[in-house]
């Protein structure tokens, strides 16, 4: 085990995180506070201009000659249908957090937008929605798409291992087998753990406060700590089952009880105000995507977004390592175009029609119905969902669903970050071994207890920015990488220079 560098410095490094929060968490508080606060005021612009180059390059790249190339070998086909397929995607790459912000986010942009709209007007709901689909759609899926295609490039075309390391061999050549590539690999899995356990933490706070709501269990750092334990246990049956009987099963289930939830709150909510709230959004989107892309406005509402916009792409490059390995494994067979039209186009449309739902139905609520979920999202941001299923038929049913679903991504998303921990720091093998999954589930989920205890979520916001940020440079060196390795293909073959030695 002690010649596995990547795995122990990685789990030294976050044990010693670990242990700092138990022992002393207001230092670990002040800490990440004040790390953060540095990132966000000199930093937060270039989370806007490398995530908008991540999306051009995508998007360039579909449409290029090397968009017929494929993840895989020539003769390789898919092994996945695209139930599966994007079942796994909706599951590794949103989860959680799309049925924590769905409702939540909207709300709160409609009653807190930034200083220059007037809050909860006519003006504040249609920035609400607009942003809320910003925050959510293509931007996220271009950034998991860098990894997860040079990953997916690189061992399966290329026959390297599925590291992150090996997608910069056009750069350091087999210096990538040496301390370069195990930084870099280091880098990576920490990243890794802080993006899951903001997610983690965000999952564990809301059926917490399901749970109070329905139950009357108290919102404590106690219960919250008892579902993390539990959850966990949950997802390490699913990492022994394995990624075709547990990660599968679980994500198409998940697909399953939200489709059902989404035609319900369709046919008994208001459904022509949700699809011209979708309408409008869209339309509003699609015009104004390039502006919203590079604002961060410096001289109105500039703290607004370094709270939603700046968090957001920081938590999605945090997340990138996790999500891109995994979409990585689920994607060989695939060719280029077909992968980042799939990834980039089928989640985002999903997503949007979640926020469109969700969000459209709060925003009736408060605004056509006098009902008080924007104060309910205010006192506590974990129950908005809740709140609005309060005013719905079946309301326990509905929200003892939501909770249900909650645990699942929970498990899923866990159980994938396992996985994909076990790969990173067993030179990438694909078939990391149960012990190794289990040290990095019990790691990660401890981590999402210690931040809940130290700072909540708060301190979850500001590990995955301060984590995100030299992680970002990793993905614009993997671009380089990427577009080096397939011209050097077109050129000369399979057989260049930045094939395996």
């Amino acid at each position: 085990m002690f010649k596995d560098t990547v795995f122990v410095a990685s789990l030294i490094i976050v044990a010693g995180f670990v242990l700092l929060g138990i022992f002393d968490h207001e230092l670990l508080d002040s800490i990440s506070t004040y790390i953060h606060g540095g990132i966000i005021a000199n930093f937060g612009w270039a989370y806007l201009l490398m995530t908008f180059f991540f999306l051009a390059f995508s998007i360039v790249l579909a449409l290029s000659k090397y968009g017929k190339i494929k993840l895989g070998k020539d003769e390789d086909r898919p092994e996945y249908t695209y139930f599966g397929w994007f079942s796994m995607l909706f599951a590794a790459g949103m989860g959680i957090g799309l049925i924590f912000w769905g409702v939540a986010e909207p709300i709160s942009h409609y009653m807190q937008p930034p200083a220059h709209i007037e809050k909860e007007s006519g003006h504040a709901a249609t920035f609400a929605m607009r942003y809320s689909f910003f925050h959510w759609g293509l931007h996220p899926w271009a950034v998991y798409i860098i990894m997860s295609m040079s990953i997916a490039y690189f061992s399966f075309r290329r026959d390297m291992p599925p590291l992150i390391s090996s997608c910069f061999y056009p750069l350091l050549g087999d210096r990538i087998y040496g301390l370069p590539g195990k930084l870099i690999d280091i880098l990576a899995v920490f990243a890794t753990i802080f993006g899951i356990a903001t997610s983690l933490g965000l999952g564990a706070l809301q059926i917490n406060s399901g749970l109070e709501h329905i139950y009357g269990v108290p919102a404590t750092d106690t219960s919250t700590l008892i579902i993390i334990l539990i959850t966990t246990m949950l997802f390490m049956i699913s990492a022994a089952v394995g990624l075709d009987k547990g990660i599968q099963t679980l994500s198409k289930s998940n697909m399953f009880l939200a489709f059902l939830l989404v035609v319900f709150m369709l046919v008994f909510g208001p459904t022509a105000y949700i699809m011209n709230v979708f309408t409008d959004t869209m339309g509003g989107y699609l015009s104004d995507v390039l502006e919203m892309s590079l604002t961060v406005n410096p001289f109105l509402g500039h703290e607004w977004y370094k709270d939603w916009t700046i968090f957001y792409w920081a938590w999605w490059i945090a997340w990138s390592p996790f999500v891109g390995i995994f979409v990585a494994r689920i994607s060989r067979g695939r060719t280029i175009r077909e992968f980042i039209s799939g990834a980039l186009l089928v989640p985002t449309l999903l997503t949007f029609i979640w926020f469109a739902v969700f969000g459209g139905s709060s925003l009736y609520l408060e605004m056509e119905a006098g009902a008080e979920v924007g104060q309910a999202v205010l006192e506590d941001v974990s129950t908005g969902l809740f709140a609005v299923f309060d005013h719905y038929p079946g309301a326990m049913i509905l929200s003892n669903a939501a909770i249900l679903l909650l645990v699942v991504f929970f498990v899923t998303s866990a159980d994938s970050a396992t996985f994909v921990l076990g790969i990173m720091t067993s030179r990438g093998s694909l078939n990391p071994s149960l012990g190794k999954k289990i040290v990095w589930g019990v790691t990660q989920s401890s981590v999402a207890a210690i931040l809940l205890v130290s700072g909540g979520l708060l301190a979850l916001q500001q590990m995955a920015i301060t984590a995100a940020l030299p992680f970002s440079f990793v993905l614009l060196l993997l671009c380089y990488n990427l577009w080096r390795g397939l011209s050097a293909e077109s050129k000369e073959g399979l057989n260049s220079r930045f094939s395996r030695r």
